[in-house]
């Protein structure tokens, strides 16, 4: 089907498309990677050590159904045109399924009701982004793609940032707790999934009232169902007529798992490997999300004067080098300062991402090819939290399990070389 004409970009839509990642990066930030997943593996799992290979394990099986949901939602997205009210469900499921952690007690009877609405958060987050990453086309002009995706990168790390200091100084040190909270039961850390699901819904809200999409046909959900699939077929056995579009997916496909893998567990590494407390760790994530932040910033404007692809590349490079010395690093000070230059890059090799892929995609495909997009980064999604779960269980050291991302980046760098960036590259029917 075609694509109609884009709505004019203006100032408020891109704030409000940017505040939706300010608004959703609190979940990833607080929830996945420093607070909740720490909470999780050193005070409610039987032993730090299995709690980590369960909160890995939690991470694949999401992984796994979001591969499957991911293609299929972004097919369907093309067939109604629509994808506002896709972003608008699926984030109100993944803010419920965030609140009601508040009821996970420090107590290994309520590890299975963690890991259940962890899970379900976690792939209404990721399909969620990827309706929204399918807007950044209305929002952005070809030429100014990139530095809008990498601002909307920086300002949700901003968002992270900011719901992690709240959490921190608003909430965890507080003292007394806030509210009557039961610190005795931890309620002081569990309501910090109460404040990200606030936080979400609330910064949310601007992109629902000031991001307009073009007409859309009203083509019934069935109906859209059925052609969303067919067309989700025909395009995979026509993978050939966009060789370069999937060349660059199943790169993606690589790198991409190693990039969630690190930002997922990161936490959790911290406190098994170097035994920080949850106050030391929100600190780490507070310093973590400026680096980010600023990377984001910087590199979306690298982005538009160097090309999406050799920003990957930069970045990709710079996080093997700094991950490498993040593993072998013995003591607290030299983990510190290689983290806070890793985390340097994590913003552009997303934003850049993001904005290759709306570059590549044909006009009338873009909903599938961020399906596709979506099922790049997490087809394999499973493979690297499950590595780490696997690794540490046979070793009994999660320093080791979390070595294992740098194969995922190093491959997902050198399949990533054969990628072509130009305007026609999205069509190319080249082998």
């Amino acid at each position: 089907m075609s694509e109609a004409p884009a709505v004019p970009r203006d100032l408020k839509a891109i704030v409000a498309f940017c505040l939706y990642d300010f608004a959703n990066s609190a979940f990833t930030t607080i929830v996945v990677t420093f607070v909740f997943a720490t909470y999780f593996t050193t005070a409610v799992a039987a032993d730090p050590t299995t709690g980590g290979a369960q909160w890995s394990f939690a991470m694949a099986l999401a992984g796994i159904i979001i591969a499957v949901l991911s293609p299929i939602f972004g097919a369907i997205a093309d067939q109604t045109g629509r994808r506002k009210i896709w972003v608008l469900v699926i984030s109100l499921i993944c803010i419920v399924a965030t609140a009601l952690l508040w009821y996970v007690r420090p107590n290994p009877e309520d590890a299975p009701w963690a890991l259940t609405w962890v899970v379900v958060a976690t792939i209404g987050f990721e399909i969620g982004m990827l309706f929204y990453n399918a807007l950044l086309p209305t929002v952005a002009t070809p030429e100014t793609m990139g530095r809008i995706s990498g601002w909307a990168w920086g300002v949700g790390y901003a968002g992270g940032l900011l719901c992690l200091a709240l959490a921190l100084f608003g909430l965890v040190q507080a003292d007394p707790a806030p509210f009557g909270l039961d610190k005795s039961q931890a309620e002081h850390v569990r309501a910090t999934s109460l404040l990200v699901a606030g936080w979400f819904a609330i910064f949310a809200l601007p992109l629902f009232l000031f991001v307009k999409e073009p007409d859309a046909p009203g083509i019934p959900m069935g109906l859209a169902v059925r052609q969303g699939l067919n067309q989700l077929v025909v395009s995979l056995r026509n993978a050939r007529n966009h060789a370069n579009v999937f060349r660059y997916l199943i790169a993606a496909m690589i790198y991409s798992d190693g990039v969630h893998t690190v930002f997922a567990l990161g936490g959790v590494y911290a406190g098994i490997t170097f035994g920080m407390k949850t106050e030391e760790i929100i600190m780490l994530g507070i310093s973590l999300n400026v680096t980010a932040g600023l990377g984001a910033f910087l590199f979306g404007w690298v982005d538009d004067k160097i090309g999406s692809k050799p920003t990957i590349v930069i970045s990709l490079v710079a996080l093997l080098a700094t991950s490498a010395v993040v593993m072998a690093a013995q003591d607290k000070n030299t983990f510190w300062i290689a983290a806070l230059a890793m985390s340097t890059f994590f913003g552009p090799v997303q934003a850049a991402s993001r904005t290759l892929m709306a570059r590549l995609s044909p006009p009338a495909m873009r909903g599938e090819m961020f399906g596709l997009f979506a099922l790049s980064g997490k087809v394999t999604a499973f493979a690297g939290p499950a590595l780490v779960g696997w690794v540490t269980l046979a070793t009994g050291s999660y320093r080791l399990g979390m070595s294992t991302v740098l194969i995922f980046l190093a491959v997902g760098l050198i399949l990533l070389r054969g990628v072509k960036e130009d305007a026609s590259a999205g069509s190319d029917a080249s082998p």
